[in-house]
């Protein structure tokens, strides 16, 4: 055994194992020296001897500061042929061996250099270190990233806020109908046309010039504003795309970019005229309050047909807008209202002649339009200016001499010239 061990301690030295294999025996032979026992393994030796039950100890085999190691010792027992092996082995010493005897001790360490520990905290601690070192570069990066995004947001807050405020000042030169339908992306900003049945709405100021020369530019311009105001707000509520202001004069159509339909279209049309005729009578009175002599007051023409609707001009500018006859006539019928007057087309009419009194006028023929139209009035009912109206001291009285019949007319005129 002692052979054994001598020869699995020296393979493994040539395998860099950190292994002993040891016989540890206090019987002397002939060619071998007693073993040298440490004192625990002495203790363990005796142990064995006086019947430990146990067939195997533990104990710390080296306290060196340089080196760690644990060795678990086994009895090593005569059993009944090796007694005689051992007695008539040739290097026994002369002893009287028995079955059951404890000849000796196998002792199995396990060594650990603290060189070898030192090289694995080394590792550990390069490990820690890079770990350490990645993780401060990855916060420091993290760090920097979220400066950058913190940066980018509030750029993009300021850009949102900056576009928002464009698009509000946008759409006030769009028709809310326009501009949702650019800004939802249903329109492309392209020149591009339909042709669509659409009733179209044409107004202007009756004497509008010779009202511009009896005001200041500041109250013509205030005045002016108001009313537009006003009209189109009336125009937003019943669902009108205003096309553009000329002058004194609005031009707004029903059908496109939103519809509901031609004869719901031509409806649309007529409630919102006759509502602007009806607010510009209750606008005259406030404005005669102010002194202003002659208050607006509109005409009002009805079309309906098919135009060319879409995007108009060039690639730089262009514009939302109609074209084609039907528009041109709409202008012709406005021409020949009355103030405060709705004329409209028969197409018009066949639309809504179950809710409106109108009469037919004789057919006319107008520059540019084929064929022969049929104008239809709006009965004034309660759109039409009052026929008079009197100052709160009672002074004055105006009269609207365009509401009275040719006779009367030359009669007031009489009477007037006579009482001068």
């Amino acid at each position: 055994m002692i052979e054994l061990g001598e020869m699995i301690n020296s393979d493994q030295d040539h395998q860099g194992f950190n292994f002993e294999y040891r016989f540890l025996t206090d019987t002397t032979y002939a060619d071998h020296a007693p073993s040298e026992l440490s004192e625990a393994e002495k203790r363990a030796l005796d142990k064995f001897r006086n019947g430990f039950p146990d067939d195997h100890i533990f104990f710390k085999a080296d306290d060196s500061p340089w080196d760690h190691a644990v060795s678990m010792v086994t009895p090593v027992v005569v059993v009944e042929n090796c007694a005689d092996c051992e007695s008539e082995s040739p290097g026994a010493a002369s002893s009287d061996l028995q079955q059951g005897d404890i000849l000796g001790m196998q002792s199995f360490t396990v060594r650990q250099p603290i060189a070898s520990n030192l090289l694995a905290l080394k590792y550990l601690l390069l490990y820690m270190i890079a770990a350490g070192t990645f993780g401060i570069l990855f916060s420091r990066y993290q760090l920097r990233l979220a400066a950058r995004f913190k940066s980018q947001s509030e750029e993009l807050a300021q850009n949102n806020e900056f576009l928002a405020g464009i698009s509000m000042k946008i759409s006030r030169y769009l028709s809310p109908q326009v501009y949702r339908s650019i800004f939802s992306g249903e329109s492309d900003a392209s020149i591009s046309t339909e042709r669509k049945k659409l009733t179209v709405f044409f107004s202007d100021i009756k004497d509008f010039t010779q009202t511009t020369e009896t005001l200041q530019p500041e109250e013509l311009t205030a005045l002016l504003n108001e009313y537009f105001s006003e009209m189109s707000a009336i125009a937003e509520k019943h669902g009108a795309t205003i096309d553009k202001f000329i002058g004194d004069a609005i031009v707004a159509f029903f059908g496109d970019p939103e519809t509901k339909g031609t004869s719901e279209d031509a409806r649309a049309c007529l409630h919102m005229a006759q509502e602007m005729q009806e607010r510009l009578g209750e606008l005259a009175g406030q404005w005669r309050a102010q002194g202003i002599e002659h208050p607006f007051r509109a005409r009002i023409g009805i079309n309906t047909g098919y135009c060319n609707v879409g995007n108009f001009g060039s690639e730089a500018r262009m514009d939302y807008t109609i074209i084609g006859a039907e528009a041109n006539l709409v202008a012709r019928l406005e021409a020949s209202a009355e103030p405060g007057g709705i004329v409209m087309s028969y197409e018009t009419y066949a639309h809504v002649r179950d809710i409106v009194s109108a009469r037919q006028l004789p057919p006319m023929r107008f520059k540019g339009i084929a064929r022969e139209v049929i104008p239809y009035v709006v009965d004034p009912g309660r759109n039409r200016a009052p026929l008079s109206e009197t100052t709160a001291d009672g002074r004055r009285m105006t009269v609207n001499l365009d509401q009275l019949d040719d006779h009367t007319r030359e009669t007031l005129n009489k009477l007037l010239k006579d009482h001068q």
